[in-house]
C-alpha cells in the first residue's frame, strides 16, 4: 500500500521500512527517494539521518533514536527528541517510549505517514522485523523498500568481487551474534566469507576463522566507512590482518568500535583489488574541495567534483542585492513587453533571477519573451533560462564568456532587423566588453544594472580555520573576484592547498595574494576547471604509486611542506 493512498478515516498512519543502503546517498532507490518525499515524520539512527533527510519534504518532523557504542540503537534509552529539518525550530520531546518498535508506532499515531529508515536493507536489521510485528499486531499498515545491503554494497565499493566464474560459495556471518557452530560451519568452507565486524574485533574475527580450520595465509580485506569518501581498505591474510592494522595505527583506536566488512577467501581479496579498486583509486577521493559559490551557483560543479571522489564544500564569497535605484530595470522589464527590444543577452544566472522574479513581481511568467531573441553566455545560464521556460537562441558556440558570445553575435542589419536594440540585464561590476562589442556590431545597447554583488559575510569559524590550516585539499577560484572575496572574509588558503584557476587573470590575482597556482583551466569553464583538478589529482596518484609512496591527500603533507607548481 502506497502512503500517499491510506483508506480515508484511518488513524493508525503508515510505516514505511525504508533501506537506506550502505552510506553513500546515491545509492538510495528511487521508491526510497519517493517515500521520503511523502513523509510526515521521519525515523532514523544517527548514521542514516544524512543519507535520508536530504530528500525529505522541509518541515518533515525528524525522529532521532538514541545511538550506543558505534552507532548501533539501543532502543529503550533515553527519550527521544523531534525536530524540523528545516531548522526553523528548535526540538520538542516525544513521550517517553520503551522501545524503537513503540517509538514508530508512536509517530503514526493520527494517520501520519513515517518513513523508518534503517542503514543496509531493513531485511538484515537487527531490530526491523520486530517493529514490522509489532505494527502487525497494532494493525498499522506498512511496506518495505528494500536497500543495499551493506554486507553486498561495500565490497562493490572496495574493488572486492564475492562470486567468480567458478559460482564460489559465499556465506555471510555478522561477528557480533555468531555462535561457534556458525563459526564452524564457515571455517569448513573453502568459499568467500563476508564478515560484519568492528574495527576492534576484526583480529578476534581472523582467530575464530582460523581455529575452525581456514588456514592463516588466507587473503582478507577491512573495510571502513565503506560506499563512502572515508572509505579505507586494508589488505592482509587472516594470519597478519592484526599486525597490518597495528602498523597503519588503527589500533587501538578511540575509534575502534566502527562497523567494518571483512572479505576472506582466496579468490576475492589480494590480487583482484589491485585492478578492481575502482572506487578509492578515483582521481580527488576524499579530497576537501572549497568552491567559493552558492549553492545555486555551484550545483553542476559539486555535482561532477564528486563524481571524481571529491567532497565539495560551497562557501559563498559574495551576495547578490537588488539594484540601489530599480527604477531603470522597471522601465527596461515594461520595455520587453512593448516591443523595445530585438534582444535581450543574458550574461549570468544571477541576471536570469533578478529579471525573473521582476516578472513574478509583475505577474508575467515566459510568454513576455514571444517574439525577442534570447542570447545566453554559457551552458549554466542557458539552463536556468530553460528552467525559467525559455529556450535561448544564442549560446557560444566556443568560449563560454563575453567574448565568445560576441563572435556568434550577429550584425545589426536594418533589413531583417526591425528594431536595433539590446536589452542587457547584469551585475553592477560587470566589464564593458560585451557593450562595446555590441555597438560596435551596430546594436544599441540598454546596460542595465540588475542586481548588485557585495561581499558575503564570512563563513563559519570552522571554516575559516579549515581555510588557514591546511584542512582543505583544494580551492577552485573561478573569477578574480573569488580570490579577493575569499582571502577578505576567511583568510588567505594554506600553502599545501591545491590553487586551481579558471584563467590567466583569476591566476594572476591569486599570485599577487601570495598563492601559488597549481592548476589552470585550458579554457575559461567551471566544468574545464574541475576536469583540470581532476587530472592533477590523477598524475600525483600515479606519482606517488611508481615511487612506492602511500598515496596521500595534501591536506596530510606535513605542514610547511613545499608544493610543486604544475604545468597543467
Amino acid at each position: 500500500m502506497s502512503p500517499t493512498t491510506l483508506p480515508a478515516g484511518l488513524d493508525h498512519g503508515h510505516v514505511t521500512f525504508l533501506g537506506a543502503g550502505p552510506g553513500d546517498p546515491g545509492l538510495l532507490t528511487l521508491r526510497a527517494v519517493e517515500a521520503l518525499a511523502h513523509a510526515d515524520v521521519l525515523v532514523a539512527e544517527h548514521e542514516v539521518l544524512d543519507v535520508v533527510r536530504q530528500h525529505a519534504r522541509q518541515g518533515v518532523a525528524e525522529v532521532h533514536t538514541d545511538t550506543g557504542p558505534g552507532g548501533d540503537t539501543v532502543p529503550g534509552t533515553g527519550t527521544p527528541q523531534l525536530a524540523v529539518v528545516d531548522g526553523a525550530s528548535t526540538t520538542a520531546a516525544l513521550p517517553a517510549v520503551r522501545d524503537a518498535a513503540h517509538l514508530v508506532m508512536e509517530a503514526a499515531r493520527g494517520g501520519r505517514r513515517v518513513v523508518r529508515a534503517v542503514s543496509g536493507d531493513p531485511g538484515l536489521d537487527t531490530y526491523a522485523a520486530d517493529e514490522m510485528l509489532a505494527c502487525a499486531a497494532a494493525g498499522v499498515p506498512f511496506e518495505v523498500v528494500p536497500g543495499v545491503a551493506t554486507a553486498v554494497g561495500v565490497p562493490a565499493y572496495a574493488g572486492v568481487p564475492l562470486r567468480d566464474a567458478q559460482g564460489t560459495d559465499v556465506r555471510f556471518v555478522d561477528a557480533r551474534t555468531a555462535t561457534d557452530r556458525c563459526w564452524t560451519e564457515v571455517g569448513a568452507s573453502d568459499g568467500t566469507v563476508v564478515v560484519s565486524t568492528t574495527l576492534d574485533s576484526v583480529a578476534a574475527a581472523a582467530g575464530e576463522l582460523v581455529a575452525a580450520g581456514r588456514k592463516p595465509d588466507t587473503p582478507l580485506t577491512v573495510t571502513v566507512a565503506g560506499t563512502t569518501t572515508r572509505q579505507r581498505t586494508w589488505t592482509a591474510t587472516l594470519g597478519t590482518i592484526a599486525q597490518t592494522l597495528k602498523q597503519a595505527k588503527v589500533l587501538p583506536s578511540p575509534e575502534g568500535g566502527r562497523p567494518v566488512i571483512a572479505v576472506v577467501g582466496e579468490r576475492s581479496a589480494a590480487a583482484q583489488r589491485d585492478q578492481l579498486s575502482w572506487f578509492e583509486s578515483k582521481p580527488l577521493f576524499g579530497w576537501r574541495v572549497l568552491v567559493p559559490r552558492t549553492k545555486e551557483q555551484a550545483a553542476s560543479l559539486s555535482d561532477q567534483l564528486r563524481s571524481y571522489g571529491a567532497v565539495p564544500h560551497e562557501v559563498p564569497t559574495i551576495a547578490v542585492e537588488p539594484p540601489r535605484t530599480p527604477q531603470q530595470m522597471e522601465r527596461a522589464v515594461k520595455g520587453l513587453v512593448t516591443g523595445r527590444y530585438e534582444w535581450i543577452a543574458f550574461t549570468s544566472v544571477n541576471a536570469v533571477k533578478a529579471v525573473r522574479e521582476k516578472f513574478e513581481e509583475y505577474g508575467l511568467d515566459a510568454r513576455a519573451f514571444a517574439g525577442i531573441k534570447v542570447a545566453a553566455v554559457g551552458e549554466q545560464t542557458a539552463n536556468a533560462l530553460i528552467a525559467f521556460g525559455v529556450k535561448p537562441d544564442l549560446v557560444p558556440s566556443g568560449e563560454q564568456s563575453a567574448a565568445g558570445l560576441l563572435e556568434d553575435w550577429p550584425p545589426y542589419d536594418p533589413v531583417f532587423d526591425p528594431i536595433d536594440r539590446v536589452f542587457l540585464p547584469r551585475a553592477d561590476i560587470a566589464t564593458e566588453t560585451l557593450v562595446a562589442g555590441l555597438i560596435e556590431l551596430g546594436w544599441e545597447v540598454d546596460d542595465v544594472t540588475a542586481y548588485r554583488t557585495v561581499r558575503a559575510s564570512p563563513p563559519p569559524a570552522e571554516t575559516r580555520e579549515a581555510i588557514k590550516g591546511g584542512g582543505f585539499d583544494a580551492v577552485l577560484f573561478t573569477s578574480s573576484s573569488t580570490v579577493r572575496n575569499l582571502v577578505g572574509i576567511a583568510g588567505k588558503p594554506h600553502n599545501v592547498t591545491v590553487i586551481a584557476c579558471i584563467g590567466p587573470a583569476t591566476a594572476k590575482t591569486a599570485e599577487e595574494h601570495g598563492l601559488r597556482v597549481d592548476v589552470m583551466a585550458p579554457e575559461p569553464s567551471v566544468h574545464k576547471l574541475a576536469e583540470a583538478l581532476a587530472d592533477f589529482g590523477a598524475h600525483r596518484r600515479a606519482a606517488a604509486l611508481d615511487a612506492g609512496d602511500p598515496v596521500t591527500r595534501p591536506s596530510e603533507r606535513r605542514p610547511g611542506a613545499r608544493r610543486r607548481r604544475s604545468t597543467t
